[in-house]
């Protein structure tokens, strides 16, 4: 097993960042030290500007291909079928949660998000206004502005239209993955500026919250300004772990009960590449591990083989919960009222948006900052904002990523009815695979 030698962890530099962050914009209050604080305001925008630039061409790419490809998962047949199906169903439960909890908590409510831009368009679009802005007239003009939910449609439009045309069509797919492969690479150069990103970005906003703010109509500054400002940061992680945690007991245990997947015998096969997920943040880390799991907790492994990976792309139930929880939370720190029509169209377009990145470093960054334009959001400086704390969020969500994707490969054995039928006959009970009854 090659694992990296402890001072090449990302998670450690990222977390060093944040902490290094806090001290020093703890000490460097911006009325102070306008400089470092400037300084610091550079290191988040320049990498907030450098996730800007891989936003567009990674979803054209993404998305036309996540789409085309479903020619491949139709030619399975009825496992294709049913596992669409049920990915769609529980990854919109997801969505629901997220929604639910943002509402509920408004994580974002007093943290700091100093940006006015389009706060305007929110107030002005309706329901119709927005439904028909979905329809691309013009995609450059749509790219250049970064005007992602016509881009969006535009690439689905043309994924759908190479699946019709599979001869023909094949040249422009292989293109588009290629596209896609590029811009994982690289998105991997940019990602790697992350630590240097964070820093930035929680230096910034502690800088900025030291230098004195009136919170309540109570002036405070210095350390307990910080001690605020973390508090607030404290709230939205905690909101996405609430909500996370109530995806599973609402939804995965349900789920289980629902399919006779028994609960503890799940839990216990998904331990090692959840904690692998939890302590990496990276989905693909798990992979080898969550696919052998599988298998020995009964899922034949042509089932495991075809769901599991299918599953990053299109069953991405943590990400999908975090993305509407995010951009939410920006709206609140921004003061922006949404509608429950523009929230429902947002999750919408988080279907959409969240296929086919499961494998790309802080992808959810990108998506929110692309769909935030789209809706009227300060997308750049919500971004900077969330920056601070994603790598914790992105442990929490990889994690019932990976525990999803092992839950969907289950169920489909199940439903297909070859749920341990592949366990070794020292495994069988009287009435069938000992393993796999019901708890």
């Amino acid at each position: 097993m090659n694992c990296k030698p402890w001072y090449r962890s990302s998670t450690l530099w990222i977390f060093s960042g944040l902490i290094l962050g806090v001290v020093l914009g703890g000490f460097l209050p911006s009325d102070r030290f306008p400089f470092a604080y400037e300084s610091f305001r550079f290191l988040s925008k320049a990498f907030i500007s450098l996730i800007k630039s891989i936003i567009v061409p990674i979803l054209v790419a993404t998305v036309i291909t996540g789409i085309a490809q479903t020619g491949d998962i139709k030619a399975v047949g009825r496992m294709g079928g049913k596992a669409l199906l049920y990915f769609e169903v529980v990854t919109t439960a997801a969505l629901v949660i997220g929604l639910a909890v943002a509402n509920w908590i408004k994580p974002g409510a007093g943290l700091p998000l100093k940006s006015t831009e389009h706060i305007a368009l929110v107030a002005q679009k309706s329901g119709w206004e927005t439904a028909l802005h979905a329809f691309p007239s013009n995609f450059f003009k749509h790219a250049a502005e970064a005007d992602v939910l016509p881009v969006v449609i535009f690439a689905a439009l043309i994924g759908i239209a190479i699946t019709k045309t599979p001869e023909k069509g094949r040249p422009v797919l292989a293109f588009f993955e290629g596209l896609a492969q590029v811009m994982f690479r690289y998105t991997d150069m940019i990602m790697s500026l992350t630590p240097v990103g964070v820093f930035g970005a929680m230096a910034y906003n502690v800088s900025h919250m030291a230098s004195g703010q009136t919170i309540n109509g109570v002036y405070i500054q210095g350390w307990h300004a910080v001690a605020h400002l973390l508090g607030q940061y404290a709230k939205l992680v905690g909101s996405l772990y609430l909500a996370l945690i109530l995806l599973v007991v609402l939804v995965f245990i349900p789920v289980m009960l629902l399919f006779r997947i028994p609960v503890v015998g799940f839990f216990r096969a998904i331990k090692d590449p959840a904690l692998t997920a939890y302590s990496t943040a990276s989905s693909e880390a798990a992979l080898p591990i969550l696919l052998e799991e599988m298998v020995a907790f009964g899922v034949p492994r042509r089932v495991a083989s075809f769901v599991i990976p299918t599953g990053y792309s299109f069953n991405l139930d943590g990400s999908t919960l975090y993305l509407v929880l995010a951009s939410l939370a920006i709206a609140q720190a921004a003061g922006i009222h949404m509608s429950l029509w523009q929230q429902i169209s947002m999750m919408l377009m988080f279907m959409l948006t969240s296929k086919g990145v499961a494998g790309v470093p802080r992808a959810t960054l990108v998506i929110i900052a692309a769909t935030c334009a789209s809706f009227g959001l300060p997308g750049e400086a919500g971004v900077a904002m969330i920056l601070a704390v994603d790598e914790i969020m992105d442990m929490a969500r990889t994690t019932v990523n990976v525990t999803g994707n092992g839950l969907a490969s289950a169920v489909l054995a199940r439903w297909e009815g070859v749920f341990g039928s592949e366990l070794p006959e020292a495994e069988l009970g009287p009435k069938g695979p000992a393993a796999v009854q019901p708890v």
